[in-house]
């Protein structure tokens, strides 16, 4: 099922962020070498025995790789798109499953307070194109979690290969120096983080 939220950003910055992902980036994000990548390296790493309970948001799917990989692993999905011809073949695509998508904005979510037991990100928040909506982001991921529930994330470092994927578009990556304060100060309890070589994940978790 899709559902929608009003916009609540100027028409600017919505479509900018909105049109986050170009074709080449596209590609990639929909190939085998990113699947394998997702499901032999980075999953593995990210999330690895860490319980995200039985009720999980993603952000940010895209074309639905990580999806894919986290259905697997919970027994309930639900996957925040903003884009919505993404968010429709998404939701086609996986219509019957154990996945619900979202045609919303995920600086804006629209569910209650305390509904997620955990919520998932891989290599979405560098097409948040200012610190504040990351930061934004970061408030709502924390809100919607249930007390004890964590925030597992992947993302990738500074780089001049990938800012010329984005030409044009929005290209803001987060300094993994900045994750722990920024998720703190959002309201997480606890902040465990990883820097790898191409890349950052982190394991943020709400106090009990």
């Amino acid at each position: 099922m899709i559902s929608t939220t009003k916009a609540t950003k100027d028409d600017e910055t919505a479509w900018a962020y909105s049109a986050s992902v170009g074709s080449e980036h596209l590609q990639i994000s929909s190939s085998e070498f990113w699947y394998q990548r997702l499901r032999d390296i980075l999953m593995p790493l990210v999330i690895g025995s860490v319980d995200l309970g039985d009720d999980v948001l993603e952000v940010g799917p895209g074309p639905g790789l990580s999806t894919d990989l986290l259905r697997a692993r919970v027994p309930a999905l639900t996957a925040v798109e903003l884009d919505g011809e993404m968010a429709a073949s998404l939701s086609f695509r996986l219509a019957g499953t154990n996945v619900e998508v979202v045609h919303a904005d995920a600086t804006d979510l629209p569910f209650e307070d305390r509904r997620f037991t955990g919520v998932a990100s891989f290599s979405f928040l560098h097409h948040i194109p200012t610190e504040e909506l990351q930061d934004q982001l970061f408030g709502e991921v924390a809100r919607v979690l249930q007390p004890g529930g964590v925030f597992a994330a992947y993302d990738g470092m500074a780089s001049t290969q990938i800012a010329n994927l984005h030409a044009g578009l929005p290209y803001n990556p987060v300094d993994p120096d900045t994750v722990e304060s920024r998720l703190l100060g959002a309201g997480f309890a606890t902040v465990e983080l990883q820097t790898l070589d191409l890349g950052w994940a982190t394991i943020a978790t709400m106090a009990a």
